[in-house]
């Protein structure tokens, strides 16, 4: 085989996993199934695996478990034992300690107290002013090349679609320290069904090499301009809320006027390396100028 067939190969082996994983979070997810998806050896994958995320298959799969469990907690009624067991935690005492222990809180304070619930609260105080305990500062951004891979559905679920970037430039050794993640949404979730959602997940990298694209990566540009960048802390589940209180309070009263393209979020940390309430996230939304 040589070098392009096997990079091929490996490269659809792990975006099969990865897709495998999202689909199937209620189910079992050990070593053995998933090395037979990937049509592996369970020793020989699981080094792979980890030489290309960093990260263990159990791990990657506890992540998105929990990140999806969050989701659920924060944006929906769903009942939470409903919600361990549609993540795959076989009785709510499980998933109540996992959770916990990860979150730093139990799944039902969590839906009260989360960090989505400061963005509620100030979304329903009349009286809340934009300058309030969130920073939103006016940016001029550049044009941004990035190359990226589509995602339909659920914002929650763009994940599958980074872990597939991120394998895509994994195995064509193009992860380098200054490599910027960057998710773009071009719909909005209050106004299209969930089905209908479309974003990009996306790498802005700095070297010059010419890249030869292949599908599923493609290259994007976002436009540059004025934009109101929102710094956000906490889990990625939390930020519907955070979007609620940036167009729902901040924007009215900053006297700016939203300009017609996507938004844009820029990922400053790992969720390969630090705790969900750790997480930091730059929101960008397009402003006239």
């Amino acid at each position: 085989m040589n070098k392009l067939h096997a990079r091929k190969s490996y490269q659809e082996r792990l975006a099969r996993v990865q897709g495998y994983i999202h689909d199937h979070l209620d189910e079992e997810l050990d070593l053995n199934k998933l090395a037979e998806i990937a049509c592996m050896s369970p020793t020989h994958w699981h080094r792979i695996y980890h030489g290309v995320f960093d990260e263990t298959i159990a791990a990657t799969v506890k992540r998105v478990r929990l990140h999806t469990a969050a989701g659920m907690l924060a944006n929906s009624a769903i009942a939470i034992e409903d919600v361990g067991k549609r993540c795959g935690y076989p009785n709510l005492q499980s998933f109540t300690r996992i959770f916990s222990d990860c979150y730093g809180m139990p799944p039902a304070r969590y839906r009260k107290e989360g960090s989505h619930a400061k963005f509620l609260n100030a979304l329903e105080d009349q009286g809340a002013v934009i300058s309030g305990p969130w920073d939103v500062e006016i940016r001029n951004v550049p044009e941004l090349s990035l190359l990226t891979i589509d995602h339909h559905g659920s914002f929650m679920q763009i994940g599958e679609a980074f872990d597939r970037l991120f394998g895509w430039l994994a195995v064509r050794n193009l992860i380098t320290p200054d490599a910027r993640l960057i998710g773009v949404y071009h719909t909005d979730p209050g106004s299209y069904r969930e089905e209908d959602l479309f974003s990009k997940a996306g790498a802005l990298l700095s070297s010059a090499t010419a890249i030869e694209l292949e599908a599923p990566v493609e290259q994007t540009t976002v436009a540059a301009g004025r934009y109101a960048c929102l710094h956000y802390k906490g889990p990625y589940a939390d930020m519907m809320a955070a979007y609620l209180w940036l167009f729902g309070k901040w924007l009215p009263q900053s006297g700016e006027e939203a300009r017609e393209g996507p938004v844009f979020e820029e990922y400053l940390n790992n969720p390969r390396e630090v705790a969900p309430t750790e997480l930091r996230t730059e929101i960008y939304m397009p402003l006239e100028d």
